[in-house]
């Protein structure tokens, strides 16, 4: 075989490998599975979380794989610090269809990222105007449009990241985010 000839076979079949390995990562299902969640409160507010849920898979999970406070810096945050993105892979982000308060503070309509910095007990959420982020690397604070203070309790055990609505009441509904043996509520309403 000439070498030209040699050459452009082993281009080709390396590129066919390499779109056969792609293809058959692209077929496999992500270890922490998209979720939604969805709730109405008052007239035609409707509240929607989009996560993705991590697994305990046997870890320990506060103060340790999500440690208290923020996040050292890394390589994909330029080395600062961050808080956790509330799940895995992209943004967490919540959003209302109309403005609500949470925890008493107001926060227009609109979709938001949804961050956290956890503590032993309390801890921040935080609701970001920047909601296309990849998890929470490139987290600027100067983007936060409310931040709020919550307390966590423990809770029975939960493997897979969950978030839901708990105390219904019309007008609304106290949101939580459940993982492992904790639950970290914050209570969402209709703007009077």
């Amino acid at each position: 075989m000439r070498p030209d000839k040699c050459f452009i076979a082993i281009i080709s079949f390396l590129l066919i490998f390499s779109i056969t390995i792609i293809a058959q990562q692209e077929n496999k299902p992500r270890a922490s599975l998209k979720a939604s969640v969805s709730q109405r409160i008052g007239v035609e507010n409707d509240i929607t979380i989009i996560y993705s849920r991590p697994g305990v898979k046997g870890r320990k999970i506060w103060g340790d794989l999500v440690p208290y406070g923020l996040a050292a810096g890394n390589k994909y945050s330029n080395n600062n610090p961050f808080p956790w993105r509330g799940g895995a892979n992209e943004n967490t982000t919540i959003e209302f269809g109309k403005d609500v308060t949470v925890e008493g503070n107001k926060l227009p309509a609109g979709k938001y990222g949804l961050h956290f910095i956890p503590g032993e007990k309390n801890w921040i959420i935080i609701f970001s105007k920047n909601n296309t982020n990849w998890g929470s690397y490139t987290y600027d604070q100067k983007e936060d449009a409310l931040r709020v203070t919550v307390t966590a309790f423990k809770a029975p055990f939960e493997e897979w990241l969950t978030y839901g609505f708990d105390d219904l009441n019309g007008n609304s509904a106290t949101a939580f985010l459940k993982w492992e043996e904790l639950k970290v509520p914050f209570k969402i309403a209709t703007v009077k």
